[in-house]
């Protein structure tokens, strides 16, 4: 059935409570996290160091809250929609978390402009990573269904009518897919027992939808793919014990090898690092996904390249961000090890990823399962009190709408192609540098965006104005 890398079965398995009930008494006990020092963050009533409020500060969200109110017409088409038997649609999707959290909410509303019903998307199985974790593993499945209950019905299996069943295939879905496109292509490719299995969705439905899916995107981005309970159980420790002493930030550093290759950059360490990447990159040339025509320079000038550890630093400086912060960063190992994070620590000594806060142990159920660990970073991110990414991708993206959908919570988008200049003015001073990088920042900190001032923005990353509205006359 071309089902090569789909796993059929599902493993259970269970977060250890640990004998050491240390686990719900705070950070105090894991001393590789800091709890025996002392001068970290004392917060004042507000949560805030007063000197460092300006940094903490939260952006004016302009009381944009969700509001996801369909049309009667909406309304009125999943009264037929949802008693649908005869059309059953199948997706596999692939990649990293993030890239199969896009194809889930694709798929949804896939099969709501079909009238089809859902069967529970398939993770196919990262032959990078190795990871065989299944939808249940990873999402709530029952949240998945009922929140969706009255847009598009969703079953676990195929009925046992259509189990033996051959699904006809079709993976050739072109970019920017219309519903049109759709409804014109795909009715006629379900085979006679109405089953079709749809891959490669990654990045194929259009952006720019009617009002009523761009609203379904938010439900099922926002709403509907929570994490299961373990998965969410583990994050919001880690994420309760970063804010044991006060507020912090979350960075997604981009700095693993494959990062540089892929992005025709250099990391900036040394030039043995940089004859790695050469290297690496003449002798797999299809990974570079960047111009080749462009230096790596004149990349980094253009604004395309991943921060590095010491353009994050001098970044996190220039915008007031107190040394004695507790920092959270996600992200693989990078190129270089803790020598590509020296400029960080130096600066910044309270600087943590999962592996320091948790308790020994702790992550051990989920060693192998790269999609789980991604989602505990993502937990950890998201409920920051500011975030950042040193470079563009579907987290930094995913988090971005999410905290904007939460209430736009702060946000930092380093204007890159423009402040690389000054970050190699040796004329300016401290002063005058961080007076410029605050201006070109000024905008960049998680304030209300409109998805609709350029084409093609994902919902999901910009919910304003389908899935957010205010009650007042206060524009964007």
């Amino acid at each position: 059935m071309g089902f090569a890398y789909i796993r059929s079965s599902t493993t259970q398995v269970e977060i250890s409570n640990a004998k050491d009930r240390s686990l719900d008494m705070g950070v105090e006990k894991n001393e590789t996290f800091g709890g025996h020092q002392s001068h970290l963050i004392i917060p004042n009533g507000n949560g805030h160091d007063d000197k460092n409020y300006d940094f903490w500060k939260q952006p004016d969200g302009l009381g944009y809250k969700p509001c996801l109110d369909f049309s009667i017409e909406y309304r009125r088409e999943s009264k037929k929609i949802l008693v649908e038997r005869r059309k059953y649609l199948m997706v596999v999707v692939s990649g990293g978390l993030n890239q199969q959290k896009i194809q889930i909410v694709d798929a949804v509303v896939i099969a709501r402009i079909l009238g089809a019903v859902l069967v529970v998307p398939i993770l196919q199985i990262n032959l990078i990573w190795g990871d065989e974790s299944e939808f249940s593993d990873i999402f709530d499945l029952e949240q998945f269904k009922s929140v969706l209950a009255n847009d598009v019905k969703i079953v676990s299996l195929l009925p046992a009518s259509k189990v033996m069943t051959r699904p006809s295939e079709d993976g050739s879905m072109p970019f920017n897919a219309s519903p049109q496109w759709i409804r014109s292509h795909y009715p006629k490719r379900f085979n006679r027992e109405g089953v079709l299995l749809l891959r490669r969705l990654d990045s194929r439905l259009s952006k720019d939808l009617p009002s009523d899916l761009q609203k379904l995107r938010c439900k099922v981005a926002f709403e509907a793919l929570k994490f299961s309970p373990r998965v969410m159980e583990m994050g919001t420790k880690l994420a309760e014990r970063m804010r044991s002493k006060g507020p912090y930030i979350a960075l997604h550093l981009r700095m693993e090898k494959d990062v540089w290759v892929r992005t025709g950059c250099l990391s900036g360490l040394s030039s043995k690092y940089d004859e790695i990447v050469n290297i690496e990159r003449i002798k797999r040339p299809e990974l570079l996904t960047a111009k080749s025509s462009m230096t790596s320079n004149e990349r980094k000038l253009a604004g395309l390249c991943p921060l590095n550890a010491k353009e994050v630093t001098r970044l996190l400086r220039a915008l007031g961000a107190p040394r004695d912060a507790r920092i959270y960063w996600a992200g693989g190992e990078p190129l270089g090890g803790k020598e590509a994070l020296k400029p960080l620590t130096s600066e910044f000594p309270h600087l943590y990823n999962k592996y320091d806060i948790a308790l020994p142990l702790e992550l051990k159920p989920f060693a192998k399962r790269a999609s789980i660990m991604a989602a505990i970073d993502y937990i950890v991110c998201k409920e920051s009190d500011v975030f950042m990414a040193s470079h563009g991708g579907n987290m930094g993206h995913a988090i971005q709408g999410h905290r904007a959908y939460e209430g736009h919570k702060k946000i930092i988008t380093p204007n890159k192609r423009h402040m690389l200049p000054y970050f190699v003015n040796s004329s300016l001073t401290e002063t005058e540098f961080e007076k410029m990088i605050k201006k070109l920042h000024r905008q960049s900190l998680g304030q209300p965006e409109l998805r609709i001032s350029k084409a093609g923005r994902d919902v999901t990353k910009y919910p304003v104005p389908e899935c957010m509205c205010n009650q007042s006359n206060t524009t964007i």
